[in-house]
């Protein structure tokens, strides 16, 4: 989960170091740190994270700062795993808070929402073999940082995802059939594990997109057959664990994170929230069928509330899935683990209310959090954002990070 709150060079700011403080005193076994860009121009707001040479200092400070808090909260034999996810934001990338789209395909349906017309470019098959270097540079830095692994971001429409639904992407190594739209991803996981080899690789990628065919990954929604290929295709890169989403956050958000209410400007999704849960549950134990020896990740456990525990412990006894992530809920609740370790139960009155807040601080260009359970930093982030929002929207563009009409909903 992200908080835009880095400094400007991309290096770990203080509420950064605070999240992730928080998280290891809270007694998570896996932290899987956020998007963290690999180029300036992929970052997806002036705020995210963004791991360099001149900055690697800093994100091994918070990586010992990590551990710290879990040494001292919890004892020298608690040290919890470690994962920085890299990314390019591609056609989200808003490096100085304007849009600076990196497309892999022309899609007609996200196309419009952020104005580009049919001419302009793709991404070259020559860049896209740079960016592979920039990846595996990354990766050495996050050794060097002192992180356990790394994950490939393929999730969510931002570049590596769109590759992965390039159907419509012409004449190019990296479109079309599945080994070439799967592509880019492997080679990254294997030169990443030959060449890096203190760091273990994986990925959190999308089982689909919720788009129709041929403009996303994954369109067989039951079957889920080019996931469980994918998933099939990483395990052979001995990836040791994988992650799964679902969804693109300015398209159908409800995909990736069911909710009571939507951002602002946003409709309400046509279907209950248990519904979005339940096709998150069912994605995970898809994938995890697949290759029942690798520990999958499940989403999807938020919206749950202080309930998520049962469900959690039904789908692990099932065999649909190894391990539970949480997301907002972390955010919201970051002793979450320790209260259900020590008593039991969670507590009602500190878990995500699946309210959005945290998103919309985000999309007002703010540093996100739980406004509701973190009201000390986060709520006054959250007024200033909307006010600054609304007056934008009476003067000109926002410089939100995707534009509000993206998040109408889809069922």
């Amino acid at each position: 989960m992200e908080g835009c709150d880095a400094e400007p060079d991309g290096a770990p700011g203080p509420l950064t170091l605070r999240r992730y403080q928080r998280y290891a005193a809270g007694g998570s076994g896996l932290i899987w740190y956020e998007a963290t860009a690999v180029t300036q121009e992929g970052r997806a707001n002036p705020r995210q994270l963004w791991i360099t040479a001149a900055n690697v200092g800093a994100f091994r400070t918070l990586v010992n700062e990590t551990r710290a808090a879990a040494r001292d909260c919890w004892g020298t034999a608690h040290d919890p795993l470690l994962i920085l996810q890299l990314t390019h934001s591609g056609r989200y990338a808003r490096p100085d808070g304007r849009p600076r789209p990196v497309i892999a395909q022309h899609n007609p349906i996200l196309d419009p929402r952020l104005g580009i017309g049919p001419d302009y470019p793709l991404v070259t098959d020559a860049e896209l073999n740079r960016l592979q270097d920039a990846f595996v540079s990354a990766a050495e830095l996050a050794a060097a940082a002192g992180f356990d692994g790394v994950d490939i971001k393929a999730c969510h429409g931002y570049l590596v995802s769109e590759l992965l639904g390039a159907f419509t992407r012409p004449h190019s190594r990296y479109g079309g059939p599945f080994e070439n739209r799967a592509r880019f991803l492997l080679e990254v996981v294997q030169r990443i594990r030959a060449q890096v080899p203190a760091v273990f690789v994986t990925s959190r990628f999308n089982a689909h997109d919720g788009l129709p065919h041929p403009h996303g990954f994954g369109n067989d929604e039951e079957a889920l057959t080019e996931a469980c290929e994918l998933a099939r295709r990483l395990r052979a890169l001995a990836c040791p664990v994988l992650n799964v989403s679902l969804g693109n956050p300015y398209y159908n958000p409800h995909f990736g994170r069911p909710y009571d209410s939507p951002i602002a400007w946003a409709a309400t999704p046509d279907e209950h929230p248990l519904a979005g849960v339940a096709r998150l549950l069912q994605a995970a134990a898809t994938v995890q069928r697949a290759v029942p020896d690798v520990p999958v990740i499940g989403a999807g456990y938020s919206w749950l509330r202080h309930l998520f525990p049962h469900v959690a412990a039904a789908v692990v006894s099932a065999g649909n899935a190894a391990l539970v992530g949480l997301g907002r809920m972390a955010l919201a609740y970051p002793d979450f683990v320790k209260d259900l370790a020590q008593n039991g139960a969670l507590d009602p009155k500190k878990t995500c209310t699946a309210c959005s807040g945290c998103s919309q601080i985000m999309r007002d260009g703010g540093r996100a959090g739980c406004r509701v359970r973190d009201p000390e930093i986060y709520a006054k982030e959250y007024r200033e954002g909307r006010a600054r929002a609304v007056s934008q929207s009476k003067t000109g563009p926002t410089q939100s990070s995707g534009p509000a009409p993206a998040e109408a909903s889809r069922s």
